[in-house]
């Protein structure tokens, strides 16, 4: 397996962080070992979607509110029953405004699709320095190299840090032990 981020080939699949650059690895090994995709997303996102949404409840509320408030007046005006008709105006305000303000803060939305969550499926949607193959296999491409002939020598000195005379680059754990020797001597 190699680095998304620096390209580094790792030792084994199972590294929790990149040796080189520091890359927590453990939920790129798990996406390799499954295809391009995370079970538990696929998990998550194929079962039923919740009924019970902040947009369901605010629709469910507009329509209590329409079906009381004209309709029911208006059904029991009609009929000469005013005390009812007086009753299903209020009750129909005031409790499609709890059902608007119950829904509104404290009933989540619903789910979101995403297109990150589907694995591959066309060449097309990969990028050009992939081909299918590799991306089957969870491999980033070769590097891409020059020829013998095209190859240039370094200049002198270039090989090492300016400052501290160290190849370059430096792994993340030698430069943390630099940086806890160099407090150790300030404190000291």
């Amino acid at each position: 397996m190699y680095c998304p981020r620096c390209g580094e080939q790792q030792v084994s699949g199972n590294l929790r962080f990149c040796s080189k650059c520091g890359l927590p690895l453990t939920v790129v090994s798990e996406v390799l070992s499954n295809g391009g995709t995370l079970p538990q997303l696929e998990e998550l996102y194929s079962g039923k979607k919740p009924w019970l949404t902040r947009k369901n409840g605010i629709f469910f509320s507009i329509i209590w509110f329409i079906l009381f408030v004209p309709f029911g007046a208006s059904f029991w005006g009609v009929l000469g029953v005013d005390e009812l008709a007086g009753v299903s105006a209020v009750f129909g305000v005031f409790s499609a405004l709890v059902m608007f303000l119950f829904s509104l803060f404290f009933l989540r939305s619903g789910p979101t699709e995403t297109a990150n969550m589907y694995p591959i499926q066309n060449q097309q949607s990969l990028p050009q320095n992939l081909n299918v193959n590799q991306a089957a296999q969870g491999e980033l491409p070769a590097a891409q190299g020059q020829t013998a002939q095209e190859y240039v020598n370094p200049a002198a000195g270039s090989w090492k840090a300016p400052d501290t005379g160290d190849l370059v680059p430096p792994s993340v754990t030698e430069g943390t032990t630099k940086l806890l020797k160099k407090e150790k001597l300030e404190e000291n």
